[in-house]
């Protein structure tokens, strides 16, 4: 290949991984342009994990053995196996600098550095393979993964030229997954509360809105929590912010702990005093039981007085649920509720009657420019 044709393979290949929007679609991207780039017929991008001692293995692309699925759950190689890892995975570089690749063929070691490796050469005969090349990845000065690019039995074996390229294309890799990373956790904190790490109002509405879309497509329950932590201003107030956010703190994990309870449950701070916990699909009385534990535990909280919970279930018998808002007015009265009646239970809506004060409150037409916080005060 050319220079003006490896200059445009790598330029490919990071517009590729520039283009991705979730990891998988970077790890991807980054196995594809390699595999174009060195003329390839296989290759895989894979991580080292140190704390598990192996190599995971993410993307898998072009013609794959019937083993190889292109986004591996459970694909993994002990670190023992590579000899050569275990040099990179203590090592860390400066200033640009990192291992170089190198070739292995079905009888061995080609071009570069290591050696034979006996599961290397095994796996190329294995699946028909008659070379490879491997470039470790080198991310933030310390060894990070490796890019792995094949070639049919049969077709040219890579020479050192090949395995320089593909050291410049494990650069390139590198630098598009720091990209990755940065976007990822952009996103993380788009969709988080920084105080207690649970996820934030932006997350629910966005997660809220899927959810009712399911129940009117395919009948999915969906059940939301809205709880209001009790006693949060006189803390505030009394003891200072600072014993504030730790007691805001120490609820959220609680809520977490109780969300657990109830499988794919989302649980979130709204703001404030106000968190949420959003479930799709378990029934509404797993739901309840997870929202009963949490004022038990919230009320041994100290320095809080309890929290006030509401729940609203598309189960229950609180008529049709055609959006979203809905169903948080429907939690929402429901906590309201609970906080007038000094409750320390949930007060789950739809559940007193063909006449539910809670039902009967959410649906009232609101004031204008009401908001949730206009139903603070007014008994159903």
């Amino acid at each position: 290949m050319g220079e003006d044709n490896r200059l445009a393979a790598v330029v490919a290949l990071a517009q590729g991984m520039a283009a991705a929007h979730t990891p998988r679609e970077s790890w991807r991207a980054a196995a594809l342009g390699a595999c174009r780039a060195l003329d390839g017929s296989f290759a895989a991008l894979s991580v080292w994990e140190r704390e598990l001692g192996r190599l995971r293995v993410l993307a898998n692309v072009g013609y794959r053995a019937p083993e190889e699925e292109e986004f591996p759950e459970a694909e993994a190689y002990p670190v023992h196996m590579f000899p050569e890892i275990t040099e990179f995975l203590h090592e860390r570089w400066a200033g640009g600098r990192g291992p170089n690749a190198w070739v292995e063929t079905a009888e061995g070691a080609a071009a570069g550095d290591p050696g034979y490796i006996h599961q290397r050469v095994a796996a190329l005969r294995r699946r028909g393979r008659g070379c490879c090349v491997v470039a470790p990845v080198v991310l933030h000065g310390r060894a990070w993964g490796e890019l792995y690019v094949a070639r049919a039995a049969g077709r040219p074996v890579f020479g050192r030229a090949d395995a320089d390229f593909a050291t410049v294309l494990a650069a390139v890799v590198a630098a598009g997954l720091a990209q990755t990373e940065r976007l990822e956790e952009a996103r993380r904190l788009a969709y988080t509360d920084a105080l207690t790490g649970l996820a934030n109002r932006r997350a629910v509405d966005i997660r809220l809105e899927e959810a009712v879309e399911l129940h009117r497509a395919q009948g999915v329950v969906v059940s939301l929590v809205v709880c209001d932590l009790n006693g949060l201003k006189r803390v505030n107030d009394t003891l200072g912010h600072a014993v504030g956010d730790r007691l805001l703190e120490r609820f959220g994990s609680v809520l977490s702990l109780c969300g657990a309870m109830v499988p794919g449950a989302l649980v979130a701070r709204l703001g404030g005093d106000e968190f949420c916990l959003l479930a799709a699909g378990p029934p509404a009385d797993d739901v309840v039981k997870s929202a009963d534990e949490l004022c038990r535990r919230a009320a041994e909280l100290e320095p809080g007085e309890g929290v006030a919970c509401g729940v609203a279930s598309t189960e229950d018998p609180i008529g049709p649920v055609r959006d979203a808002r809905r169903l948080f007015r429907l939690a929402d009265a429901a906590q309201y509720r609970a906080k007038a009646e000094r409750a320390n239970r949930p007060v789950v809506a739809g559940r007193e009657g063909p006449d539910d004060p809670v039902v009967r409150l959410a649906d009232q037409p609101p004031p204008s420019r009401a908001e949730r916080r206009r139903f603070r005060g007014r008994r159903p």
